[in-house]
């Protein structure tokens, strides 16, 4: 049997799953402090709060992470993680291409580009999303 946090964990987390709609409904606002989006599941609803559970009761995730899920979730360009005396590498079709991150472009076979996107469509020859492309997002 589970006992002390762990085991109270695991009843909030069996106590949610358990609830019907109007009951998610209740521990939303209870948990928020607002109602959720309209037509959201009963089980998606579960999902989520569980995890805000967990989160509360673990420590949840760091500052950072969260400002980045914001960001994301607005739909805002996050800044980029690699930084300028970086180097990139990427194999396509038999062939190494190396991208150096500079503080005002990026730079490949001593040609220097605004975006990785660009290089990424000159490599290819397609639209690419350029981070996604050299790994880095």
């Amino acid at each position: 049997m589970n006992t002390g946090k762990s085991g109270e964990l695991a009843y909030q987390i069996a106590e949610i799953d358990a609830f019907d709609r109007t009951e998610c409904l209740d521990c939303w606002k209870e948990m928020f402090g607002r109602p959720p989006p309209k037509y959201l599941s009963p089980q998606f609803m579960k999902r989520v709060l569980i995890w805000e559970t967990q989160n509360r009761a673990l420590g949840g995730v760091s500052v950072k992470t969260t400002r980045r899920l914001k960001q994301i979730a607005a739909g805002k360009t996050v800044a980029m993680i690699a930084k300028p005396g970086s180097h990139l590498v990427r194999e396509w079709n038999g062939r190494t291409y190396q991208v150096e991150v500079t503080g005002s472009g990026f730079v490949m076979d001593g040609k220097t580009w605004r975006s990785l996107s660009a290089i990424a469509k000159h490599i290819t020859g397609a639209h690419w999303s350029g981070p996604r492309f050299f790994g880095v997002q």
